[in-house]
């Protein structure tokens, strides 16, 4: 118990920093914009949504299907909110208990003391764990080893009592309740994730190598005559859950495996056999680097990171073959040679070493028999006799550790391969998390049968000290690698040198949310010089020049996004909206209504398209309803609503319909849109002023007068309000308050051209014609092409006898508008005074 709480401490200790440090990468899709977070999303919910909330039967969704995930954070999501303290919290304290249980299960197969505390500090310090413990979506693959170790160590437990149960109806159900805990952990490994589900291979491996200590022409011979009934049952039990496991996940997800971009999995979207065949037997090579010698390490493999390998010209092949036949040569001899006699341990100290041939423990020596496991009795019943049995005070052979270590590498990482299924990525280092238990037992094995047969002290302590430095510089990697892991921009720097095309990008969006601008431009230029047709940055930078007025650039650079990915919803809705801003109307309105059509199959993030969609829509409906088309509009709002996701907020639009149907004198359906907004949103003050509006048409005055003040309580500093309460008083023929109200609205917003121009026209009908004549003056300031503004300064100057300069105006706002009937009236009357008063005239 000792050596799991040093480990478990270790492991603490070189993770306390990431407990300050920020969400980084994909925690932001996975947990800030995730609905099911959120406490008024049902909990059914995430019964039927992936990961990132989509639900799995869209052809959008990555099926990742990992509730028990979701629901740890939607746990520290009720705790302590988007904090960011308590989600690393929950998960160094997962890799703590992993690296205890890990530990632990190492103990019978190391034996106890500086074995498998070797091990235990190997993988509490390897630095592939990073991304998996400092990234909270790591959570994903920490979840499923702590319930992958449970599986196994509850299946040892079962394959110990398993012989005697036939003798004892309460070791029968002790072991089926083992058993039934081992089949349990695995169905709760594979809802933390996919990969979890592989510790039933691990488990047979176990049974087979570990426990029957058989080989490979053995277990042929087993398996196939059929002789060991109760192992035969065992391994029936494991591949009957795995396939019951397997055919219930994907039914659940539709029954379709994930589609991924070409940029999460190049190899997989090559239409050529080699190239495909060549990069995916090369990347288990690049895994097994990794965590032999992390030097190198990335938050994202993806694009180009690792190029694809197009001819078997191509040098990295013979890593690959290396890799393999090393690989095999060790599972070989492993497999082929007769394991050793169990070697007996001393539970105290957990010490056995080899002299002259024979294992001592304790100073007692036992003679070494090679042929104790090969001239075995295969009429015995199920291998069960004496021989076979394993005390609880002996170690399996080391051939044996070391097949089931290279098992436990191997299956959990096999979903990783491209075999089955591709996959959205080229590598991970989280998904080496439960790997990494097979590399760091099978290095102590390697140690332990090395320290054991060599008799020379000198080179025992050179062992060991090695060993202890391996264990040093993973800690110093470890804790180095946790500074990337403490902000992204510090991730993203560190990830340019593999990865310089995504590093970048990221980084730009990290620059430009900071408000370094020009040092987020030049981060999206480099993206875009390493991979010029990646559509987010192209979007990203559009997006940037677009916030900095530079409108025609923007403008080119959401072209280029389109082309580069014609489903890219946002890129139209920022065209459209620059579009209007140039006054191009027309063909906003066609790339609108191209948005709105566009399917919403086979997109990463179907959430942010349909937001973006239905934001399309109301930009539109907008547009026509500006235009007089209050049926249109009403018709494009309303399938808006339709297409509306679940986290957009519908206050605007709901408020916008309340107008369309106001319009339309449908003042019932108006009222209710209306209080929908209010209800979405309760202070959303647009929604208080048009209601306010609604209901002193309806003769509600009181009620009227009461949301227009909520409005202004609401927002005391925007002028809009007040010109609207105003409007309300005129009405109402209170002409000195409502005159009191539009001075302050324009005070407040007197760079807005519709306030300016309403208070003036608030405070001529109020018979305040000097104060008129000055807000009359400051909207032509403000607009010096609006021909009614001019027009209406013209008229308070007439009013005011300001004759020629009221000329002046009229003829201003004709040249703007020649037809204007009410201008051109005005002006004549002017024209009439002008010449009875004696005064010269244009006309004349």
């Amino acid at each position: 118990m000792i050596v799991e709480l040093v480990c478990s401490a270790v492991a603490l200790l070189l993770y306390m920093n990431t407990l300050s440090a920020d969400f980084c990468y994909d925690d932001s899709r996975a947990i800030k914009t995730n609905q099911d977070l959120l406490p008024d999303t049902p909990w059914t919910n995430i019964l039927y949504d992936d990961f990132w909330g989509t639900l799995l039967t869209h052809s959008g969704s990555h099926k990742s299907f990992r509730p028990l995930c979701t629901i740890s954070f939607r746990l520290n999501y009720f705790l302590g909110g988007l904090d960011p303290y308590g989600f690393h919290l929950f998960n160094v304290g997962l890799h703590c208990c992993v690296t205890a249980l890990f530990t632990a299960f190492c103990r019978p197969l190391l034996g106890g003391g500086p074995w498998s505390l070797l091990a235990g500090l190997l993988f509490a310090s390897h630095p592939i764990h990073t991304e998996a413990v400092a990234g909270v979506v790591g959570r994903a693959d920490v979840g499923a080893a702590f319930c992958f170790l449970l599986s196994l160590l509850c299946y040892s437990q079962y394959c110990r009592l398993r012989h005697n149960a036939a003798h004892s109806s309460r070791v029968a159900w002790r072991a089926g309740s083992w058993l039934a805990g081992s089949l349990g952990a695995a169905a709760a490994a594979l809802l933390w994730k996919e990969q979890g589900v592989t510790v039933l291979a691990v488990s047979a491996v176990y049974d087979v190598c570990v426990v029957h200590r058989l080989r490979l022409r053995q277990a042929l011979i087993v398996l196939l005559k059929r002789k060991n009934r109760s192992l035969l049952v065992s391994l029936a039990w494991l591949v009957g859950w795995g396939i019951i496991l397997l055919t219930a996940r994907f039914h659940w997800m539709g029954n379709k495996p994930p589609n991924f971009s070409n940029s999460d999995n190049p190899a997989a979207d090559s239409p050529h056999f080699l190239t495909r065949a060549l990069t995916f037997l090369y990347l288990p090579s690049v895994n097994a680097w990794l965590l032999l010698c992390p030097d190198k390490l990335s938050f994202d493999w993806s694009m180009d990171a690792v190029p694809l390998l197009k001819s078997i010209a191509d040098w990295r092949n013979l890593q690959s073959v290396m890799f393999y036949s090393g690989f095999a040569l060790l599972a070989w001899f492993s497999l082929r040679n007769p394991p050793l006699q169990a070697t007996k341990i001393n539970e105290s100290n957990g010490k056995s070493h080899v002299s002259n041939g024979k294992y001592a423990t304790n100073g007692c020596s036992h003679k070494h028999n090679d042929n104790h496991y090969r001239d075995l009795n295969l009429k015995s019943n199920g291998y069960h006799n004496k021989s076979l049995k394993v005390s609880q005070k002996t170690l399996p052979a080391t051939e044996s550790v070391v097949v089931f270590s290279l098992g436990l590498l191997v299956l959990p990482f096999i979903p990783a391969t491209n075999l089955f299924f591709y996959v959205g990525f080229v590598v991970a280092e989280r998904v080496l998390y439960i790997p990494s238990m097979g590399f760091c037992l099978l290095v102590t094995a390697g140690v332990r049968s090395l320290f054991v047969r060599c008799r020379s002290k000198s080179f025992r302590a050179l062992l060991l000290t090695c060993t202890a430095g391996l264990v040093l510089l993973y800690s110093l990697k470890t804790v180095r690698r946790n500074q990337d892991w403490k902000s992204e921009e510090m991730l993203y720097r560190s990830g340019i040198a593999v990865n310089p095309a995504k590093a970048w990008g990221n980084l730009g969006n990290v620059l430009k949310n900071q408000g370094k601008m020009a040092e987020a431009e030049r981060a999206y230029r480099n993206a875009l010089y390493y991979r010029g047709n990646m559509a987010d940055m192209l979007y990203n930078l559009g997006l940037l020049l677009q916030e900095n007025e530079r409108f025609s650039e923007a403008l080119h650079y959401y072209k280029l996004a389109i082309g580069s990915r014609p489903t890219l919803a946002s890129a139209y809705l920022n065209v459209g909206i620059i579009l209007v801003s140039q006054g191009n109307i027309e063909e906003a309105k066609r790339t609108f209504h191209t948005c709105a059509d566009i399917p919403d199959e086979n997109l990463k993030d179907p959430h942010a398209h349909k937001s973006s969609v239905t934001s399309c829509l109301y930009n539109l409906g907008k547009l026509l309803h500006d235009q007089g088309q209050h049926e249109e509009a009403l018709s494009v709002y309303k399938e808006a609503v339709r297409k509306m996701p679940r986290q957009f907020a519908p206050q605007s639009l709901y408020n916008m319909m309340g107008e369309a149907y106001m319009r339309l004198n449908i003042l019932e359906e108006a009222g209710h849109w209306y209080r929908e907004s209010l209800k979405a949103k309760p202070d959303h003050i647009p929604a208080h002023l048009t209601y306010g509006k609604l209901l002193s048409i309806m003769g509600q005055k009181s009620e009227a007068e009461r949301y227009f003040l909520k409005a202004i309580e609401l927002d005391p500093a925007r002028g809009n309000c007040y010109m609207h309460y105003g409007q309300f008083l005129l009405e109402e023929s209170r002409l000195a308050e409502a005159a009191a109200m539009a001075q302050k609205a324009a005070e407040l917003d007197n760079e807005e051209f519709d306030v300016v121009f309403s208070a003036a026209h608030m405070l001529r009908q109020a018979s305040l014609n000097e104060e008129a004549e000055t807000y009359y003056g400051k909207a032509a300031d403000l607009r010096p092409d609006h021909p009614a503004a001019l027009m209406n300064l013209g008229a308070i100057l007439h009013l005011n006898g300001k004759l020629k300069e009221a000329e002046s105006n009229y003829l201003r706002a004709l040249q703007l508008k020649p037809d204007d009937l009410i201008t051109q009236s005005n002006l004549h009357k002017l024209w009439n005074v002008m010449q009875k008063q004696g005064l010269r005239t244009t006309a004349t």
